[in-house]
């Protein structure tokens, strides 16, 4: 039973990866959870303080993710409509079979969403531009914390494989 929890939890810290680029899933605390699968195990024992400190770090990361991109997109003098279309356009980034449409998709969906707020093209570009920095830099420290996460793991899983064979 500890091999399928232990398979269980490594999954869900690739999920949590998959995660830091898909909106719909929150990346570290899905990352997360492997390591509570993962203590949840008989060969592996249940450490509260790591389980504590690695939760205040996803949900801090969690809680980032609304808070960035929205100051990047207001330093550059964007508004809701871009940071909205930013995250559509990521949806449709993933979805398409464009090259690059990942990075190509948010700045297009914020470009578009300010558009449709402000109607000049030199405001609408420069906060979409600020929109899409605030997004790539949620991407990127939701990416490395899952990543970190799942080295942690893979560390956790090392150290107790006498104990699971």
């Amino acid at each position: 039973m500890d091999i399928v929890l232990i398979v269980v939890g490594f999954l869900f810290c690739l999920l949590g990866i998959v995660g830091s680029f898909l909106p719909i899933l929150p990346g570290p605390l899905t990352a997360w959870i492997g390591f509570l699968v993962l203590h949840l195990t008989k060969a592996v024992p249940m450490n509260w303080t790591f389980l504590g400190i690695t939760l205040a770090v996803a949900i801090i990361v969690w809680v980032l993710d609304y808070v960035v991109p929205a100051m990047g997109t207001k330093r550059f003098g964007g508004t809701k409509y871009g940071a909205i279309g930013a995250t559509l356009g990521l949806i449709v980034g993933i979805i398409a079979p464009i090259p690059l449409g990942i990075i190509i998709g948010p700045f297009v969906g914020a470009f578009i969403g300010e558009m449709l707020k402000v109607p000049d093209s030199g405001k609408a570009l420069k906060a979409a531009f600020g929109s899409f920095l605030g997004f790539l830099a949620g991407t990127f420290i939701k990416f490395i914390v899952s990543l970190a996460f799942l080295v942690l793991y893979i560390m956790e899983v090392s150290s107790h494989w006498d104990r699971l064979f």
